[in-house]
């Protein structure tokens, strides 16, 4: 292929936009640049989403979309990779015969022999050796980094496709992760987010998650290390007391409760009661102070009632989460919660989506409002202009009207709370 500009559309996840940069690296190193609009491309590719039907059919208006340009230019090769690839495989094809190549996630590194050219077309078989793959990746940011350290997941939470796009439960070997990371310490990156469907279930001989934490910890500049995302039946008050005792470690934790009903949650095969989830909230604000927690939230369930979506609501006034991501039971395919009975109807689940978002909105901005007149120390990740964006070690972002270095970490008085950021003074020192 004599072409050399890529276009890269990318759908979900942290995990997805990882991949994303992964797959820029294998082509950077063949001499391809990225360009902003699919019609100047020599390869398009689509990074596909299946989480939810939401983001299955926003891929699919954008492929729908760029079938005229390969009709105009034959040479184009058009790339699906991704859940939604993964799933679909052969189908997809079938719908959409213009497609060139379906990569599953563990298949990322066929790249290469497309460029140089490919008679198979779809690459979804799984791939034990993903955990030892030594990909390029070309990151979107200078300053902070995602480092994947497990792949796959063994929860089969009964709502998620996850376990069937990207298989079972693999670590990575922790030398290979600590060479990352140091790599990116000399670089100048200042802050890793280490990735997981579950990184509580990390294991690599006797280095368990807590275990890795430690060793990250131990590495010079490195700055800040977060994780995403842990499921609370795996949330031990060892890996608490690593996330307090670990100074780089920040007060921050993504802990998807889903919903606040029993019922529900046994029906969702989330493996916890809710007040098993509330004693970890308690474990987490009694260890670290000030710590942020956010969460995910599914209204809509099979089977939920007017009195479990009451406990949701109820669940959101006890925990008082920082923030969440909510959204509306979407059947997937091939998911146990797809042969339920008692689906509600779309009207019902768009009202208890509204009313969810109403309140942990309010919540949010009470918080937010909390830190007004604080003093918070911020890490610069960007900048536009005069202004600079950063995020304080509770995952808040802050908009400083000054021209502060990227990678710097300062001190920032709270001049002004948003319901989803806050604006910040430097403390001249």
């Amino acid at each position: 292929m004599k072409g050399r500009a890529v276009y890269i559309k990318t759908f979900g996840c942290q995990m997805n936009e990882h991949d994303t940069e992964r797959m820029l690296g294998i082509l950077e190193a063949k001499g391809f640049i990225e360009v902003e609009e699919p019609r100047k491309a020599d390869i398009i590719i689509f990074n596909t989403c299946a989480i939810r039907q939401k983001a299955e059919q926003k891929f699919l208006s954008s492929l729908g979309r760029v079938k005229y340009i390969k009709k105009r230019n034959p040479q184009l090769k058009i790339i699906v990779a991704g859940c939604v690839a993964q799933l679909q495989g052969e189908k997809l094809l079938n719908k959409a015969p213009y497609i060139d190549y379906i990569i599953g996630p563990d298949n990322i590194h066929i790249l290469e022999s497309i460029i140089e050219d490919q008679s198979e077309r779809i690459f979804i078989h799984e791939n034990s050796n993903v955990v030892n793959a030594k990909i390029p990746i070309k990151r979107k940011h200078s300053v902070k980094a995602w480092v994947n350290i497990i792949y796959g997941c063994n929860n089969y939470c009964a709502y998620c496709v996850v376990p069937y796009t990207r298989g079972r439960e693999r670590s990575r070997p922790a030398e290979d992760i600590i060479k990352e990371i140091e790599l990116l310490s000399e670089l100048g990156f200042k802050d890793v987010t280490l990735l997981g469907q579950n990184v509580n279930s990390y294991k690599d001989g006797d280095i368990d998650f807590p275990a890795l934490l430690e060793k990250v910890n131990e590495i010079k500049g490195i700055e800040r290390i977060r994780f995403v995302t842990s499921h609370p039946k795996d949330l031990s008050r060892r890996l608490i007391y690593a996330m307090k005792n670990c100074e780089k470690v920040c007060e921050h934790i993504h802990l998807p409760l889903q919903a606040g009903s029993d019922k529900i949650l046994k029906l969702m095969n989330r493996k916890y009661t809710y007040e098993e989830y509330l004693e970890k909230i308690h474990w987490l604000r009694e260890t670290i102070q000030n710590i942020s927690i956010t969460s995910d939230i599914i209204v809509g369930f099979p089977q939920e009632e007017n009195e479990d979506f009451e406990k949701t609501l109820n669940a959101l006034k006890e925990i008082q989460f920082d923030g969440i991501f909510a959204f509306k039971f979407s059947p997937r395919p091939g998911t146990s919660a797809t042969r339920l009975d008692g689906h509600i109807s779309e009207e019902i689940k768009a009202n208890r989506l509204t009313e969810v978002l109403r309140l942990q909105d309010e919540i949010t901005e009470r918080k937010n409002k909390a830190l007004e007149g604080t003093i918070q120390e911020v890490l610069i990740e960007d900048r536009e202009g005069e202004y600079s964006t950063g995020r304080t070690r509770t995952n808040k972002i802050v908009k400083i009207a000054s021209d502060i270095a990227l990678g710097s970490i300062v001190d920032i008085k709270i001049v002004k709370a948003h319901r989803h950021s806050l604006e910040g003074e430097l403390i001249q020192k």
